[in-house]
């Protein structure tokens, strides 16, 4: 295929896209018709019975991504007149696209057009929960540092913080003090527990250690004891909370290291700023 062709049906295909007011993109059934070369409505109508078909068979809702509506059209005159038509996602014109006649130029384009822009979804995705990830691990550093200077400042004891942190974690992990969920979970002795955490559990242990440094400062906590204490006490209340959503801290399964993580976005990053051109 052409490069002219295919930056012409490219821009066709991005040209007709829409947003939904919560913002997801979707095409007219009606538009998609002619951008695939289909003259009439009932033969293209037969493909998107197939596509549904396909959609139901790979386990996801016909109803997310294929939505029948009604609009009207100018007819000529000053008249219009009310049509069917229906909204498709993303994955909807994918495996419209899929099911329709391979012998057509258009429909060979946008079954690799919408299968890259699909992946480029999950891509973006995955790097955002990532993300995400680097960066509640950065901010647990910084509250566990907080911590650590602030039980220092009150006991004069540097050991004091790693043995308020255990009790922490066990309140947290219903028992399991830090190492036994590294036992538990594979983790290196010598590697930090959060490092190989999920995201929701980093969060987690963050926000209980927030409070605790809140509380420490405003109840003018100065003992091991006392902020030992309260401490267990945040980490049994963020416990509970996580219960009642039905997720157990201590059998939530560990996630890739995260200095390996921060190597490859640090990576990807830097593969970018050396090739600006990628981003075009």
């Amino acid at each position: 295929m052409k490069t002219e062709v295919i930056k012409s049906l490219t821009n066709n295909f991005e040209d007709h896209s829409q947003n939904t007011e919560n913002g997801i993109e979707f095409w007219f059934a009606r538009d998609i018709q002619h951008l695939l070369g289909y003259s009439e409505w009932r033969n293209f109508n037969k493909v998107i019975l197939k596509a549904k078909t396909s959609c139901e068979a790979s386990g996801n809702s016909i109803s997310d991504h294929f939505v029948d509506v009604n609009k009207m059209v100018p007819i000529g005159s000053g008249t219009d007149r009310e049509i069917d038509d229906i909204m498709l996602t993303r994955y909807a014109c994918y495996l419209v696209a899929q099911n329709g006649d391979p012998r057509k130029e258009e429909i060979a384009f946008a079954q690799n057009y919408f299968a890259i822009q699909t992946r480029k979804f999950e891509v973006i995705a995955k790097r955002i929960d990532d993300w995400e990830r680097l960066n509640a691990r950065q901010k647990l550093t910084l509250s566990e540092k907080e911590l650590s200077e602030l039980i220092y400042e009150k006991t004069g004891n540097d050991k004091n913080f790693g043995i308020i942190r255990s009790k922490g974690d066990q309140a947290l992990f219903g028992g399991k003090n830090t190492n036994q969920m590294k036992k538990t979970l594979g983790i290196p002795d010598n590697r930090p527990l959060a490092d190989f955490l999920p995201t929701i559990i980093i969060k987690a242990k963050d926000f209980a250690t927030e409070i605790t440094v809140y509380n420490t400062k405003g109840k003018g906590l100065a003992s091991e004891s006392a902020i030992s204490s309260e401490h267990v006490k945040n980490n049994k209340g963020v416990r509970k909370l996580l219960l009642e959503r039905d997720i157990v801290p201590e059998n939530v399964p560990p996630e890739e290291d995260i200095r390996k993580l921060e190597r490859r976005v640090n990576s990807e990053t830097n593969n970018l700023s050396k090739n600006p051109d990628k981003l075009s």
